[in-house]
C-alpha cells in the first residue's frame, strides 16, 4: 500500500465480500440478485461471481456490458422501472428477458422495443402505501419516484398478464431498512393487489433494503430478515412462486474502505483528501457516521484518548463537509492516514472528478 500517494486509496476486502455472499446464498429463501449500482468494481464483481452469485440487477447498457464481460453465463434483470427505448432494445438483443415497469406507457415501450416478444418476464413495481409501516423503517425511504398506485397496479397486472411469459411484482422497502416488519407489510400489500386484480403471478421480488450495522444504526442479524421474509411469503400465500431479492449494500458495504490523508488540522476540524464529491457522499449528504480508525506510518503511538472530529473534503466547495463526529485519537494531525470503513457500497460508485480530486488507486486487503 503506497502511503506516499497524493490521492485517497480505495481498499477492498475480498474475504468479507465472500462471507457476505455466502450469507445470502445460503440463507435468503430465493434467488439473490446483486444490485450492481452499489459497487460495480470488477474485482468485487469477480469475488461475488466466484462465490456463486449468478443473478444481477442492472439498470443501464453499461452495467449490462460489465456483467456480460465478467460473468458470461449470468442472468441479468433490468429492474429500473423507467428505461430508454434504446436500452430496452439493446438489453433484449443481449439476452435480457426480465424487465420491470410501473406505467402503461413503459409497458407499451417494452412490447414495442422487443417487437411483441413472447418470452418476457415482467415485474410490476408497486408504490408502497405511506399510511402504514411500509417504507417507514428505512433510513433512506425510496417512495415517490417509482411505483404504481393500487388501482394502477390492478389494471397493469391485468394488462400485462396476456403478454408476459411470466409475471411478477416487485417493490422496495427503502434503503438501509432496520425494521423487519416492513417486509411483511409490503408482502401483505402485494397480496391485496394480486387478489384485487384476480391475476395469478409467477414471481415476487422483495427488492433491497438489507442493512449494514453502521455506528448509531443497530440492526437485527441478517438471518432474522430471511426468516421474516420466509414467514411472510408463506403467511400470504406466495409459497409456490419464485422469490427474488436485490441486496446491494449488504453484499459489499463492509468489504470496502477509503484511506484518506489529513492535509491540515484546525482544532477539531480535519481537512482530508477525499470528501462528499468522492467516496464520502453519504457522510456529507446524509451525515452518516462511518467507522474510522487511524493509520499512522511511524511514531509516536496514537494518543489513548479520542476526540470527535469534523471532516472537510479537498474541493473548494464549502458543502464538501462531513459533520460526523468521527472519533479518532486526540493527536490526529497532518500526514496521518485514516481508514473510513464500510464504504464498499455507494462509496466508489458515487465518486466524481470535481475540482480534479479523484482516485484510481484500489488495493485488495487479504487479511481482515
Amino acid at each position: 500500500m503506497d502511503l506516499a500517494a497524493d490521492d485517497a486509496i480505495f481498499a477492498l476486502y475480498p474475504r468479507r465480500i465472500a462471507r457476505a455472499a455466502q450469507t445470502f446464498l445460503t440463507g435468503f429463501p430465493g434467488k439473490v440478485l446483486y444490485a450492481v449500482k452499489a459497487n460495480p468494481h470488477p474485482a468485487l464483481m469477480r469475488v461475488l461471481y466466484d462465490e456463486g452469485v449468478r443473478h444481477f440487477d442492472v439498470a443501464s447498457i453499461r452495467e449490462i456490458d460489465l456483467v456480460a464481460a465478467l460473468c458470461p453465463d449470468a442472468r441479468m434483470f433490468l429492474m429500473h422501472p423507467i428505461k430508454s427505448r434504446a436500452t430496452i432494445q439493446q438489453a433484449y438483443a443481449r439476452g435480457v428477458r426480465d424487465f420491470s415497469f410501473d406505467h402503461a406507457d413503459e409497458l407499451q415501450k417494452i412490447w414495442d422495443c422487443t417487437q411483441g416478444a413472447t418470452d418476457l418476464n415482467l415485474y410490476l413495481r408497486l408504490a408502497l402505501p405511506q399510511d402504514n409501516k411500509t417504507g417507514s423503517g428505512a433510513v433512506m425511504p425510496l417512495s415517490g419516484k417509482f411505483g404504481a398506485s393500487a388501482q394502477e397496479a390492478i389494471e397493469l397486472l391485468r394488462a400485462a398478464r396476456p403478454h408476459a411469459q411470466r409475471l411478477g411484482l416487485c417493490f422496495h422497502v427503502g434503503s438501509q431498512c432496520i425494521d423487519l416488519s416492513s417486509y411483511d407489510c409490503a408482502i401483505s400489500y402485494a397480496r391485496t393487489i394480486v387478489d384485487a386484480a384476480g391475476v395469478e403471478i409467477d414471481m415476487l421480488d422483495v427488492g433491497g433494503g438489507f442493512p449494514v450495522a453502521y455506528p448509531g444504526m443497530p440492526t437485527p442479524p441478517m438471518i432474522e430478515y430471511f426468516a421474516a421474509i420466509r414467514d411472510s411469503v408463506s403467511a400470504h400465500g406466495f409459497d409456490d412462486i419464485e422469490l427474488l431479492g436485490e441486496p446491494g449494500r449488504a453484499l459489499c458495504a463492509e468489504g470496502g474502505s477509503t484511506l484518506v490523508r489529513v492535509e491540515l488540522r484546525k482544532g477539531t476540524d480535519l481537512y482530508i483528501n477525499d470528501g462528499t464529491y468522492g467516496s464520502l457522499f453519504d457522510a456529507g449528504q446524509f451525515a452518516w457516521k462511518f467507522p474510522v480508525c487511524l493509520l499512522r506510518n511511524g511514531p509516536p503511538e496514537p494518543a489513548s484518548n479520542t476526540v470527535g472530529f469534523r471532516f472537510f473534503g479537498p474541493t473548494c466547495d464549502s458543502s464538501d463537509t462531513m459533520i460526523g463526529p468521527f472519533h479518532l485519537p486526540a493527536d490526529t494531525g497532518e500526514g496521518d492516514w485514516i481508514e473510513v470503513q464500510h464504504l464498499g457500497a455507494y462509496g466508489q460508485a458515487l465518486t466524481t472528478r470535481f475540482n480534479g480530486f479523484y482516485s484510481d488507486h484500489t488495493v485488495a486487503i487479504l487479511e481482515d
